[in-house]
């Protein structure tokens, strides 16, 4: 999969449609369940509060390439429960919904492949791959959405451009 560059905010679907590949999809879990400590502070959900978690795998020309784990609050998350999951993009389904995706915040990192990532990834365990913690907000502010996506890293890479402005110019 040719380089990911993060100007846009797309999904997984639309960028691997866009570089001439065909993005698949394969549903392993969905659940409505009180989210992790950790992610419901994310999502300033309070700790009794519902949320709706999924795992997804992520196919590239019908290989493995990345595992989803998504979180989406109670009141955006509802209607995947019954949507077919399997059959393309999630933020294109949201958005079809009225869902406001505004902007995502991604941070980067390397983590070893647990068990369930090495088997359905197809890789050995302890592998390194590429993780992605994505926070989504609606055009308010508020979070709607946090994801823990594990990439291949034989087949994801991430490019960021930097522009140095007059205003922030240092030197």
């Amino acid at each position: 999969m040719p380089s990911q560059p993060f100007e846009s905010f797309l999904s997984f679907t639309r960028r691997v449609e866009l570089t001439g590949y065909t993005p698949g999809q394969r549903l392993q879990e969905i659940a409505l369940r009180r989210p992790e400590p950790e992610i419901g502070a994310a999502l300033q959900v309070d700790p009794d509060d519902l949320a709706v978690q999924l795992i997804r795998l992520r196919l590239l020309d019908g290989r493995p390439a990345m595992l989803e784990r998504m979180t989406y609050v109670e009141g955006v998350g509802r209607p995947l429960i019954s949507a077919d999951l399997d059959s393309g993009s999630i933020y294109a389904l949201l958005t079809e919904q009225g869902i406001d995706l505004h902007s995502a915040r991604h941070t980067f990192d390397a983590i070893p492949a647990d068990p369930l990532d090495a088997k359905l990834l197809e890789v050995p365990e302890g592998t390194p791959l590429l993780r992605e913690r994505r926070l989504t907000t609606d055009s308010q502010g508020t979070p709607i959405e946090w994801s823990d996506d594990r990439y291949r890293s034989d087949v994801a890479t991430v490019t960021v451009t930097n522009t140095r402005s007059s205003r922030t110019a240092m030197l």
